[in-house]
């Protein structure tokens, strides 16, 4: 069974603010709020790399997450 990003942030009891730390402090990289809105809304999509990062972050596999079909 596959979940949205919105989903698994939420299994992994993290609030977006927490994730937005924790993403800025792993990796160095600025993820703003807005962004992290339009990937949960599936307005857009992450990176490969930004994908893979958020799955670490909540601790699950690439393949547990919902991609829409329309980026496949």
């Amino acid at each position: 069974m596959q979940i949205h990003l919105k989903a698994a942030r939420a299994n992994a009891n993290m609030t977006q603010t927490d994730v937005l730390v924790e993403y800025n402090n792993r990796y160095g990289k600025k993820l703003a709020q807005s962004t992290l809105v339009s990937w949960e809304q599936e307005k857009t999509f992450p990176t490969a790399p930004q994908f893979k990062a958020l799955c670490e972050i909540y601790g699950v596999s690439m393949d547990d997450i919902f991609i829409p079909e329309t980026l496949t």
